[in-house]
């Protein structure tokens, strides 16, 4: 009897072993791909399930890291590298090709999911939503993983910059572009200004399709500058945008909202220091954006200037000099020349 309960023991110890394994590492993929912190609600549409946020999006974020990673390989390998075998760019030239293809990718993909949250959640249509009912601490599904995702990818180019061998120079305008996209994520994430932020993604993500689709049509032939002046008034018309917006939702709307005041459990960050720390930060941002591209424009301005002078030089030097003739059309030159077309012998006029 002893031998025959031995031989039950051992396989449901090891099946409950399997078991407790199995149930313990799916927690665990869990963790990492499901966002966290979920809770039901009711509400007219029925039973809905909102999100907030916490430390565990940590774990969240490093799974779409690593997934963004073998997407940006995916990309580089079987489209851009393909391409760039067909254009034989130089050096310099292959790898701000690369940055802005992978960058069309990424903007493109975001501006639409964007743009698609905005109408669904009625934003567009209603903008006096994106202040009203604050603080926004409890988000959809679609809403979190959007954020965790910006996240995952702004921080996935840091160890990109060097994969795709940066030059020195360069690296220090990298960071600073990257560090502005994670501290304005970040800070919209985390002070429950997600509806705001969504809006100022999708406008900035648009601009930035816009000048990367011009510069890649630029490195394919020099002559298409063009659309560089499109996206040139496109990028001044999101900066007054932005500023517009940022001034009516955090300067107006939350200004007058009855919720006034820190509260930690509440996720509420409406008090006047905050408002204007927020509306600070997003000025000198965008303020220096533009002192950027005014620089951009008048140096091409004075490139430009340049070329047309040179062009010009050249153009001078290059027609031949007019037929000196007197005043009795009978010398070309200091050269005797007949009145009826003949050609007689050379004879040089001496000079007085």
């Amino acid at each position: 009897m002893q031998a025959l309960s031995c031989r039950f023991t051992e396989p449901t110890s090891f099946f409950l072993y399997s078991r407790v394994t199995l149930l313990a590492t799916a927690k665990t993929a869990i963790l990492f791909i499901q966002p966290q912190y979920n809770t039901s609600t009711l509400s007219p549409e029925g039973e809905v399930t909102l999100y907030q946020y916490g430390w565990r999006d940590c774990a969240t974020i490093l799974f779409y890291f690593f997934i963004i990673i073998i997407l940006h390989a995916v990309v580089q390998e079987y489209v851009l590298d393909k391409v760039n075998r067909r254009l034989h760019l130089s050096k310099s030239k292959n790898t701000k090709f690369n940055e802005s293809g992978q960058l069309c990718v990424f903007h493109l993909v975001s501006s639409i999911w964007s743009l698609y949250i905005i109408i669904t959640e009625g934003y567009l249509f209603h903008p006096s939503r994106l202040w009203e009912s604050y603080p926004h601490a409890h988000l959809r599904f679609q809403v979190k993983v959007f954020y965790l995702t910006q996240l995952a990818y702004w921080l996935h180019t840091l160890p990109e910059l060097y994969f795709q061998k940066m030059r020195k120079e360069e690296i220090p305008r990298q960071l600073q572009y990257i560090g502005l996209y994670l501290l304005h994520i970040s800070a919209a994430y985390l002070l429950n200004l997600s509806r705001v932020g969504l809006v100022l993604l999708c406008l900035q993500y648009l601009s930035e399709l816009g000048f990367h689709i011009a510069r890649m049509f630029y490195f394919t032939d020099e002559s298409h500058q063009k659309m560089f002046d499109l996206w040139a008034v496109s990028f001044v018309l999101t900066r007054m945008v932005t500023l517009t917006l940022m001034f009516l939702a955090v300067g107006f709307g939350l200004a007058r909202a009855e919720n006034q005041g820190l509260d930690w459990n509440l996720g509420n960050f409406n008090t006047l220091l905050i408002r204007m720390t927020v509306l600070i930060a997003v000025c000198l941002t965008q303020s220096w954006l533009l002192w950027k591209f005014i620089r951009f424009q008048l140096k091409r301005w004075r490139e430009f200037r340049h070329e047309q002078a040179a062009r010009k030089r050249a153009t001078a030097k290059q027609t031949p000099r007019p037929l000196k003739r007197d005043s009795l059309g009978q010398h070309e030159n200091g050269v005797i020349k007949a009145e009826n077309g003949a050609s007689p012998r050379s004879k040089k006029i001496k000079a007085p």
